[in-house]
C-alpha cells in the first residue's frame, strides 16, 4: 500500500524554516543551525522577509517566493502570525508543517480558538501538523534535526515520541552522553492535529525503529490513541510513562498541554489492554527499553533468585513482593538435586542462597538446576564480592549454563571495580546485568508484564457475549423514557429491569407508597423482608436510616415504613422520595458481596469496575478496572487481580464459589457498556455470588443524553471485534463460505493462505518476491484495529482444525477517515467463482456504512483480472504517469 501520509515529516528533501534567525539564541537561530550542523540530506529554505541571507543560505520573504517543492515546513514565529503562514504552505502544496511556538491552548479560550483556526486549515488543505508548542522533530540516520534543542542524537533502534519538550532535551542530553541512538524523536507538544495515534501508526512499520518510547501528559483522543498504540505494540514493544499521577500531576498536566487526564487507573488498564508496557521514571523506562529491546521474552511470571548473600537476596524478594512478581515453590526434584551440590545450610528455598563461599562450580550447578525446573520461567542472577568469591569466573559459569537454556537469565554482580569484567563478560553474551537487585527483579517485572500485556492484546471481543442475546431495545425504551422526563437517574425497578435485560440474575422487588401498600408487598414476596428507601437522591441508603433488613412480622413491616420515612425526611430534607422497596430476605449464607459496575472515564469512556462490594466498598478498596468489551479469559484475568479472588475460592466452611456465573455477569456488564451508551455510571453493590450462582441485591443507574451524535461503539476506547459482518455464503458448487472479519487466531490460515499462492499471485499482492509472511507481517495482517481498518476472510469449514482460507479483501482507512486504500487477494485454486467479488462489494458496504466516501488502490498494470473485477465494481481506472507499470484505481461509495 502508499506511503504513510508522515514521511514527508521524517523524511523530508527539502524544509522551509519559517522564522529562520541569524540572531544566536532565539528559536529560528537555533532550528536552522541544528538542520545545518546535522548535515540534512535535503534542501534548507530559510523564510525570513527582514534577511536576504541567513547563516550561510539565501532567504525568502515568503513559502511562495521560494520557487521549489517545500515537503516540510518548521515554524517558529509569533502565534498570531500562524495561520496566515499555514494558509500560504497549503495554497503553495507544503504537505507538512511543525509548528513550534507556544500561545495556543495552554493559554486559554483564545489561544484554544487559535488552535483550532490552525488545525481546520490544516486538515482543510491536508497538512500533516505537528504541535503548537512543542520541540520539533529528528530523524537522525539523514541528519533531519528539526528542533531548538541543543544537543542532537545518534541514529539507533529506539523511537521516542512525547509531549513535553523539557523531557525530550534531558533524555538527549542523557543519551548523548551514553552513547544511546534513535531512530526518531517527535515533541508532539499539544497534538491538535497529529497525535499518539498518528506517530505511532507510522513508527508501527517503521523499519527503522525496533522499540518505541513514549512520554505521555494527557490524551486528546482515545480512540486514536488505542488504535495507534495496538497497532505498534503489535509489531514492537512500546514503553509508557504518564505524568500527572498525583492531582498536582495531573493539574500541571492539563495546564501544560491542554489536553484531558483521566484516571491512572483507567490509564494503566487502557496500556493493560494495549499490549505496552507502563513504567513510571525516566530510569524504568531505559531499564524497561534495554531489557525488551534485547528481544530477552519470558513465558510466565515465575522468578527464581540465586544469591550468594542473604541480604540482597531478601531485598530482591521485597522488591518482587511489590510489584507483584511471584517467587518459586521450587519442585522437590530440584530441591533434591540442589541438596545434592549445595553446603547443608543453603535456604532450601526461593531465593536460593548458595552461601558466601560460592565458587564457580556452585553457581554453574546451581543456575543449571534451577533453570530445569518446570516451575521457573527465568532466574535472576546475584553476587557479592565476597573473599572466597571469583566474579569473572562466576559470570563464565552462568553465561555457560544459560546459553544451553532457553529461559532468560538476568545478572546482578554487585559492586564496582571488582565485578567490572564479569559485567562486561554478560554485555558481550547479550545478558542483561545490573547494579542492583531491585533493578535486576524491575526488569524481570517488565518482561512479565509485557508478557501479560500482549497476551490481552491477542483478545478481540465482540460487543455480544456468546450466551442468550440481550433485550437490548427493552433496555433502551426504558432509558429513553427516562432522559424524557428530564430523569438522570433510574429507579430501582427501572434499574433491575435493564440488569433483567441483560440477563443478570436480579431479587424481585415491589415499590409501595404506603404503609399498606408495604405489608401487601411483604406477603405477596413472603417474609422475612427487607425495606429500602427509594429516592434518586440517595447513593449511600443506609446513612440516612433507609435501610432495615430481617423483617420477620407483619405488623413490623407497617411500623417500619413508617419509621424509615419519618428517619429519612428527618437526616435527609431535601431529598425527594419516591417510596419504599420491599424485597425478600434470600437465605444465602455462602454468599460473597461483590461490587461489579460500570463508571465514564473523561478520557477513556466506559469502564467496567470489579471487587469486594457491600457497606463497606470503600473501606476496602479492593477494586480493578478494565476497559469494555470482555471476553471470558478478560474477564477471570480481572477477577485474578483482586485480593477478592481468594475469597471467592474455597476459604474455610464456603465452598468454591460459582466462577462461571460471576465471569458471565461481568461479560453482561460489558454488554451494557458497549450497547447503551448513555449510561453514565452502573453500580450493582451487592452481587451476591455462591456456590449456586449470583444475584443482583441492589442497583444503580445513572443516565445522560448524548452530547453529540456517535457511530455504534463510538463511545468507546476499544472498539469490538465486530461479529455482527459475519455471515455465510455459498460457492456454486454448494459449498458453505464463512465470511468474516479477520482475528488474531487466523495467523495459522492465514500463513497457509500466503504460502499457498502462485508465485505470480504473491507478486501482484505483494508487488514483491515474497515466499511466506514475516512474522511481523502475520501479526500486522491478523491482528488489526477495527476502527480503522477491516479485513474480510472467507473461509470454509471455520473453526475446524481443516479451516481453509480462501480469499481476503482489507482496507486501511486515511488519516481524514474520508477514504481508504483497499488490497485483495483470491486464492489460485478458487479464483472465477465468485470470491472476489462477494468480498469487495462487502467490503465496500462496511467502509460505506462507516463513513468513508472513496476507495482506492494500486494495482499492477499487467493484472488483468484484478483490473477486469474493479472495473466491473464499479471503480475508475487511471494510469499512473510516474510508474506506468501501476495502475490507480478510484471509487465514490456514496
Amino acid at each position: 500500500m502508499k506511503g504513510h501520509y508522515l514521511n514527508k515529516v521524517f523524511e523530508p528533501s527539502s524544509i522551509a524554516v519559517i522564522g529562520a534567525s541569524d540572531e544566536p539564541g532565539s528559536v529560528g537561530y537555533q532550528i536552522l543551525k541544528n538542520l545545518i550542523d546535522g548535515d540534512f540530506k535535503g534542501t534548507l529554505y530559510p523564510v525570513n522577509p527582514n534577511h536576504q541571507m541567513i547563516q550561510g543560505h539565501t532567504a525568502f520573504d515568503s513559502v511562495t517566493s521560494i520557487d521549489h517543492p517545500v515537503d516540510l515546513a518548521v515554524i517558529a514565529i509569533p502565534s498570531a502570525k500562524i495561520p496566515a503562514v499555514m494558509r500560504e504552505c497549503g495554497e503553495y502544496g507544503v504537505e507538512a508543517a511543525i509548528v513550534l511556538s507556544a500561545g495556543f491552548a495552554e493559554i486559554g479560550k483564545a489561544g484554544l480558538a487559535r488552535q483550532r483556526e490552525v488545525v481546520d486549515i490544516a486538515r482543510t488543505y491536508g497538512i500533516a501538523l505537528v504541535g503548537p508548542n512543542c520541540l520539533g522533530v529528528m530523524r537522525p540516520s539523514i541528519g533531519l534535526n528539526a528542533t531548538f534543542a541543543k544537543s542532537g542524537a545518534r541514529p539507533g533502534h529506539v523511537a521516542l515520541v512525547a509531549q513535553s519538550g523539557a523531557f525530550c532535551t534531558a533524555l538527549l542530553d542523557w543519551a548523548d552522553a551514553e552513547g544511546f541512538g534513535f531512530s526518531a524523536v517527535a515533541s508532539l507538544g499539544a497534538t491538535a492535529d497529529v497525535g499518539f495515534g498518528e506517530m505511532l501508526d507510522y513508527l508501527a512499520v517503521d523499519p527503522q525503529t525496533k522499540s518505541i518510547l513514549l512520554y505521555v501528559e494527557g490524551i486528546t483522543n482515545a480512540r486514536s490513541f488505542m488504535s495507534g498504540l495496538r497497532v505498534a505494540a503489535r509489531l514492537k514493544p512500546v514503553i509508557v510513562v504518564k505524568a500527572g499521577r498525583s492531582d498536582l500531576g495531573t493539574r500541571a498536566a492539563v495546564s501544560h498541554t491542554g489536553a484531558l487526564v483521566g484516571s491512572d487507573q483507567v490509564f494503566d488498564a487502557a496500556i493493560h489492554r494495549a499490549g505496552a508496557v507502563r513504567v513510571h521514571s525516566v530510569s524504568e523506562l531505559l531499564a524497561a527499553t534495554t531489557i525488551l529491546a534485547s528481544g530477552t521474552r519470558v513465558r510466565g511470571p515465575r522468578l527464581a533468585i540465586i544469591t550468594n548473600g542473604g541480604g540482597p537476596g531478601v531485598m530482591a524478594a521485597d522488591r518482587a513482593s511489590d510489584i507483584n512478581i511471584p517467587l518459586v515453590e521450587l519442585g522437590a526434584a530440584t530441591v533434591t538435586a540442589l541438596g545434592k551440590v549445595l553446603p547443608p545450610f543453603w535456604s532450601h528455598s526461593d531465593p536460593v542462597d548458595i552461601l558466601g563461599d560460592a565458587n564457580p562450580e556452585r553457581y554453574r550447578a546451581a543456575t543449571d538446576i534451577v533453570l530445569r525446573d518446570s516451575g521457573v520461567d527465568g532466574v535472576l542472577v546475584l553476587l557479592t564480592p565476597q573473599a572466597m568469591t571469583d566474579p569473572t569466573e562466576c559470570a563464565r559459569a552462568v553465561i555457560e549454563v544459560s546459553a544451553k537454556q532457553n529461559k532468560p537469565v538476568l545478572a546482578c554482580w554487585m559492586g564496582e571495580k571488582m565485578v567490572d569484567p564479569g559485567r562486561r563478560l554478560f554485555a558481550s553474551a547479550g545478558i542483561a546485568q545490573f547494579k542492583s537487585p531491585e533493578a535486576g527483579v524491575d526488569a524481570f517485572g517488565y518482561l512479565a508484564s509485557y508478557r501479560r500485556n500482549q497476551a490481552a492484546l491477542l483478545q478481540a471481543p465482540g460487543p455480544l457475549s456468546p450466551q442468550r442475546e440481550p433485550d437490548v431495545e427493552g433496555a433502551r425504551l426504558i432509558i429513553e423514557n427516562a432522559l424524557g422526563e428530564r430523569r438522570s437517574i433510574l429507579s430501582g425497578p427501572e434499574s433491575r429491569a435493564i440488569l433483567k435485560a441483560f440477563h443478570i440474575p436480579a431479587a424481585p422487588s415491589i415499590n409501595v407508597v404506603s404503609a399498606a401498600d408495604a405489608l401487601v408487598a411483604a406477603e405477596t414476596l413472603g417474609l422475612p423482608v427487607a425495606m429500602k428507601i427509594n429516592s434518586p437522591d440517595l447513593t449511600h441508603k443506609s446513612d440516612v436510616g433507609g435501610v432495615r433488613l430481617n423483617i420477620r412480622e407483619p405488623r413490623s413491616v407497617r411500623t417500619t415504613y413508617r419509621e424509615m420515612m419519618e428517619s429519612v425526611k428527618r437526616v435527609a430534607p431535601d431529598a425527594h422520595i419516591d417510596g419504599v422497596t420491599i424485597e425478600p430476605m434470600l437465605d444465602r449464607p455462602n454468599a460473597r458481596e461483590i461490587m461489579l459496575g460500570i463508571a465514564r472515564d473523561p478520557v477513556f469512556g466506559p469502564v467496567i469496575s470489579f471487587g469486594a462490594g457491600g457497606t463497606a466498598v470503600e473501606v476496602f478498596a479492593d477494586n480493578q478496572v478494565t476497559l469494555p468489551p470482555l471476553n471470558d479469559y478478560l474477564s477471570r484475568e480481572l477477577i485474578s487481580h483482586t485480593r477478592m479472588a481468594r475469597f471467592l475460592d474455597h476459604f474455610r466452611n464456603l465452598p468454591r464459589a460459582d466462577h462461571e456465573a460471576l465471569v458471565e455477569a461481568l461479560q453482561r456488564v460489558s454488554e451494557i457498556a458497549c450497547e447503551l451508551p448513555e449510561i453514565r455510571e452502573l453500580d450493582i453493590n451487592p452481587l451476591l455470588v455462591d456456590d449456586t450462582g449470583v444475584i443482583a441485591i441492589d442497583a444503580r443507574v445513572v443516565v445522560a443524553p448524548l452530547s453529540h451524535t456517535i457511530g455504534r461503539y463510538g463511545h468507546m476506547a476499544i472498539h469490538p471485534y465486530p461479529s455482527e459482518l459475519e455471515s455465510v455464503w455459498q460457492l456454486p458448487d454448494g459449498t458453505d463460505v464463512m465470511v468474516r472479519p479477520i482475528r488474531p487466531e487466523d495467523a495459522r490460515i492465514e500463513q497457509t493462505f500466503v504460502e499457498n499462492l502462485s508465485e505470480e499471485s504473491r507478486y501482484f499482492r505483494f508487488m514483491q518476491r515474497l515466499e511466506k509472511l514475516t512474522p511481523l507481517m502475520l501479526a500486522r495482517f491478523t491482528q488489526i484495529d477495527y476502527d480503522r481498518e477491516m479485513a474480510l476472510v472467507a473461509v470454509i469449514n471455520d473453526g475446524e482444525d481443516d479451516a481453509a482460507m480462501l480469499g481476503v479483501a482489507r482496507y486501511i482507512a486515511n488519516p481524514d477517515m474520508q477514504s481508504c486504500e483497499f488490497a485483495l487477494t483470491v486464492s489460485d485454486q478458487r479464483q472465477r467463482q465468485g470470491i472476489g467479488q462477494q468480498l469487495m462489494r462487502r467490503l465496500m458496504s462496511v467502509a460505506r456504512d462507516r463513513g468513508i466516501d472513496i476507495m482506492e488502490g494500486e494495482v499492477l498494470s499487467s493484472n488483468q483480472k484484478m483490473l477486469g473485477l474493479v472495473e466491473r465494481l464499479g471503480f475508475r481506472v487511471v494510469r499512473n504517469t510516474d510508474d506506468m507499470s501501476v495502475v490507480q484505481v478510484r471509487r465514490h461509495l456514496n
